[in-house]
């Protein structure tokens, strides 16, 4: 007699990983403990296991899922616009999403990045390579604004990016305990006004 066929699982993944990321991003990794994913999730401890493995992997899965949810998905539309304005767009969706956090859970990367990152090289490795991939996305661009000369040419490409994304961190962080119109958007203003600097600049 063959092998019983394997059963088909009893809950929708992408389901129990938007879960999963709400408790892991509410709570942080550490104070995050298996019971609080079996009630978050409303699935069985086993269930989680089989499907995931153990904490470390549902948070690494958890993390992939935010990442691919949030950051790739925003990456993606913005990309769609042009350079400037994919720039701007991005920003805009932060400083929106930081202020109607009610949670004031700020950015699920930037929190791994700080409470699990010191502590595991291998999600410290994982971490770098988003931070890369949205540097990566300011980079693309900023050099295609400044080939069509929509973006300031004074400063390098690169510079501007690693400016960007620093600005970026430093929003998500400040969210966490100040998500106040006039900090975020005081701190953003300036490194936009940087790219357009030299641009359109009015006359007085």
């Amino acid at each position: 007699m063959g092998a019983e066929m394997a059963r088909p699982r009893e809950f929708d993944e992408d389901t129990v990983l938007d879960a999963a990321v709400l408790c892991f991003w509410r709570n942080g990794y550490e104070a995050t403990s298996v019971k609080d994913l079996v009630a978050q999730t409303g699935i069985t401890a086993a269930s989680l296991y089989n499907a995931f493995g153990d904490k470390h992997s549902i948070y690494q899965r958890a993390l992939d899922h935010y990442v691919e949810g949030s950051i790739a998905d925003r990456i993606q539309r913005c990309e769609r616009l042009l350079p400037l304005e994919g720039i701007e767009a991005f920003f805009d969706e932060i400083v929106r999403r930081s202020l109607n956090d009610q949670d004031h859970k700020g950015c699920m990367l930037v929190n791994a990045a700080l409470d699990v990152a010191p502590e595991d090289q291998g999600f410290r490795k994982v971490l770098a390579g988003v931070l890369r991939q949205i540097e990566a996305f300011f980079l693309g661009r900023i050099e295609a604004g400044q080939r069509d000369g929509t973006i300031n040419r004074a400063l390098p490409a690169p510079n501007l990016a690693r400016n960007l994304l620093g600005v970026l961190m430093g929003i998500r962080v400040l969210s966490r305990v100040r998500p106040e119109s006039a900090l975020l958007e005081g701190v953003v203003g300036p490194a936009l006004a940087l790219l357009r600097c030299g641009i359109s600049a009015p006359r007085t």
